[in-house]
C-alpha cells in the first residue's frame, strides 16, 4: 500500500492537542465586519476545539500523519 499523503490544506487549517482534539480558526471573519456588531467581532478571535465525530473525521481523512 502506498503512504498515505496529509492535505496541504488542512495541514494550514487544523491543529491536533495533545489530547488528541482538532483545533480550528473561527470562521466568519474574513469580509463584512462592518454588519457585525463589536460584540461578534471579539467572540471570533482566537480558535475552538472541533466538535468530536467532526474532529475524527478531519484526523482520519486529512490529518493520518498528524
Amino acid at each position: 500500500m502506498p503512504k498515505l499523503k496529509t492535505k496541504s490544506g488542512a495541514k494550514k487549517r487544523f491543529k491536533v492537542t495533545a489530547n488528541g482534539k482538532v483545533m480550528h480558526a473561527q470562521r466568519g471573519k474574513r469580509h463584512g465586519m462592518i454588519k457585525r456588531t463589536n460584540k461578534q467581532i471579539r467572540q471570533l478571535r482566537g480558535t475552538r476545539v472541533l466538535f468530536k465525530t467532526d474532529g475524527d473525521n478531519i484526523k482520519k481523512y486529512f490529518l493520518p500523519n498528524g
